[in-house]
């Protein structure tokens, strides 16, 4: 993929697919497009803009398609479409300044076609989606201007067992994904395949240094606990010989204690096979707490 963004190169991908001779799809991308906060309503207009040159080139090609008449200007470094309301009032309606979606009235109208329905999360991901950089973190959003149509898209996300939660931020609705399979399933429901090839890479070598750092701090753990074992050991051992008692303590435990003393950093089980008659870590581990309760009685 190109050298930008991981969303403006997943919208590049998205906006050259070869979907456009199948005008029913096309209508379904359009009105994901129009679903979206970037889409608004003044009088008799509709209104979309982005700063994404793919993006807006899809959009023309949708409308193309569609045969309906638009204008494109600059607006800064936006891009401003716009066109006359659709007649689309069977599937979409117009309230103050936004588009909302007809939920009762999609099934029959869209025929809930599995093109179909990718086609319009395409088109809202498009319209006013992003995704972070999964190098960093994993996070996923499109943003509605009213909850109506947000919950709609869910509706759809959540038939394909894509995780997605809602959001009100500013007055408008957003949805996210935040687990990785999760957004790798995204992608390839909208039909971003390069991008998630890229998006599982990532993902494996992100879990194989996940992976390797809770072994190293599990492995860490065990050394500090056994080194902090032994030094508890060594202090008792010191003791019982600083108060001239060593010697009478068992043979067994004056080995094992001797032992100790001249490998600090060795753990149970490889003191008990130094023994001249090895024995297991519970044997070992028993006579050294024997010498530690005799050293407690001694402070």
């Amino acid at each position: 993929m190109s050298l930008l963004s991981f969303s403006a190169n997943v919208k590049e991908e998205v906006s050259k697919l070869n979907t456009l001779k199948d005008k029913e799809s096309v209508k379904a991308e359009l009105i994901g497009y129009l679903l979206t906060s970037n889409t608004s309503v003044i009088k008799n207009k509709i209104r979309f803009s982005t700063e994404n040159e793919y993006n807006i080139n899809r959009f023309n090609k949708l409308l193309n398609s569609l045969d309906i008449d638009y204008s494109i200007e600059m607006q800064g470094n936006t891009y401003v479409i716009i066109f006359k309301k659709l007649n689309m009032l069977d599937i979409i309606e117009y309230d103050n300044k936004d588009v909302i979606i007809k939920n009762n009235n999609i099934s029959k109208n869209l025929k809930t076609a599995d093109v179909l329905l990718k086609s319009i999360v395409r088109g809202s991901f498009l319209g006013a989606g992003s995704i972070n950089n999964p190098k960093k973190t994993y996070h996923l959003e499109i943003v509605f201007s009213n909850k109506n149509n947000a919950l709609f898209i869910k509706d759809i996300v959540d038939t394909y067992e894509i995780d997605s939660k809602e959001l009100t931020r500013n007055q408008n609705y957003s949805l996210y994904i935040k687990e990785g399979e999760d957004i790798s399933k995204f992608l390839a429901l909208i039909g971003a395949s390069s991008a998630v090839l890229e998006f599982e890479e990532i993902r494996v070598i992100k879990d194989m240094r996940n992976n390797v750092n809770r072994i190293v701090n599990c492995e860490t753990a065990n050394i500090n606990k056994i080194v902090n074992t032994a030094v508890r050991q060594v202090e008792d051992i010191k003791l019982i010989q600083s108060k001239g008692k060593f010697k009478e303590l068992p043979e067994n435990l004056q080995e094992i204690a001797i032992l100790r003393l001249e490998n600090k950093d060795v753990s149970l089980l490889e003191l008990g096979q130094m023994l001249k008659k090895p024995i297991g870590k519970s044997g070992v581990n028993h006579r050294l707490k024997k010498i530690s309760e005799i050293a407690k009685e001694m402070s």
